[in-house]
């Protein structure tokens, strides 16, 4: 039920900024969506996601068109194996360093859930979307940062912002369509997590009274894949209790890239134990270990798996209908979600005054 979940979506969301108990965090990001972009000035830009760690040199042309000067990917640390905290924040000074002297400012977008400050560092409250480091969760990731990168022979002080990446997408979405008006923006992460943010009166956040005191608007980072008021089936329960943090992150496990493929399996398994599948298919499902997000996806796309006989096609038409299922309640939930933050704000009902939905 889309409208009842969205409703149930604004009461956490009300709950989060009062500082009650909720099950979405509401950080507060001190961050405005105000102000203009200086053109010319280069900025380091990171990146850490659930899948990807990104460095980048960028900075705005006189069109306010970025330019990326430097840019390297690496696998996200703590993905392929456990890390501490030191090998992390050794690592990433050491990404850093080819770029260190280009800027003195350093954007890191950290798609964690973290506390935002009032100076814009961060102190990390965890690691999900299976992501492995010990030791760095309370740690204020740009303070650390800073550390080990004057102990590796840079000199100069830096200026370091931490911020989600929803709320680098809401930015993005501001930054790349300056001539259009919105009547508000949502930023939207639907990847290896999910996660959203979005633009929220001073006075509405009580739980951080020298924001509320003061005129204007704030980005709020909601961290909504910890939504939990959203109904769960026996098979959700029992595949989140085979999860790295089980209990946690209840609605991302429902609707994100890091869990729909084994989810799915979960359900295979179950179903070809109750005897939905031919024999033959039930004993391959059963030798199956692992099945990812871009493995259901290309099913869905191309109606083909490894099913044995090809004349089989009950086995694949119920297979399909189970992954369709999952991913429909999916794009339901996240539609609830969305529609919650507009209810929320009550932005978005002049047709002529949208809302920009940052994906």
């Amino acid at each position: 039920d889309i409208l009842r979940t969205s409703e149930a979506f604004v009461d956490e969301m009300n709950r989060g900024l009062r500082g009650e108990d909720s099950s979405l965090m509401m950080i507060c990001t001190y961050i405005s969506p105000e102000g203009e972009i200086p053109p010319g000035e280069p900025v380091i830009a990171v990146d850490a996601g659930g899948t990807n760690f990104r460095v980048a040199l960028v900075r705005f042309d006189e069109k306010r068109m970025p330019v990326i000067d430097y840019f390297k990917t690496y696998p996200m640390l703590g993905t392929e194996r456990e890390l501490y905290g030191q090998e992390f924040f050794d690592t990433v000074s050491q990404y850093l360093l080819p770029v260190i002297d280009r800027s003195r400012k350093i954007g890191f977008c950290f798609s964690f859930p973290t506390e935002i400050l009032p100076n814009k560092d961060g102190r990390l409250i965890m690691f999900d979307k299976e992501v492995r480091v010990r030791d760095v969760e309370g740690v204020n990731i740009g303070e650390q940062l800073l550390k080990i990168l004057k102990k590796k022979g840079v000199a100069e002080d830096k200026n370091i912002v931490l911020l989600n990446d929803t709320v680098a997408t809401l930015l993005g979405g501001k930054a790349s369509n300056p001539e259009r008006t919105y009547d508000s923006y949502i930023g939207f992460i639907l990847g290896t997590g999910t996660n959203t943010c979005y633009i929220e009166d001073n006075r509405n956040i009580t739980k951080v009274p020298s924001v509320a005191m003061q005129e204007g608007f704030t980005i709020i980072n909601i961290e909504s894949g910890g939504f939990d008021k959203v109904p769960r089936g026996e098979i959700d329960i029992r595949f989140d209790s085979s999860t790295d943090n089980p209990g946690a992150q209840k609605f991302e496990k429902m609707i994100s890239g890091a869990y729909l493929g084994r989810l799915v399996l979960e359900i295979m398994k179950i179903a070809a134990a109750e005897g939905l599948f031919s024999k033959e298919f039930a004993g391959r499902i059963r030798e199956i270990r692992n099945l990812t997000t871009r493995d259901i996806n290309e099913f869905t796309l191309s109606g083909h798996f490894d099913c044995g006989n090809e004349a089989d096609e009950k086995d694949r038409v119920i297979l399909y209908y189970i992954i369709d299922s999952v991913l429909e309640r999916a794009a339901r939930l996240a539609a609830a979600n969305l529609a919650g933050v507009m209810l929320k704000t009550g932005k978005g009902k002049n047709p002529c005054l949208p809302v920009c939905v940052a994906a």
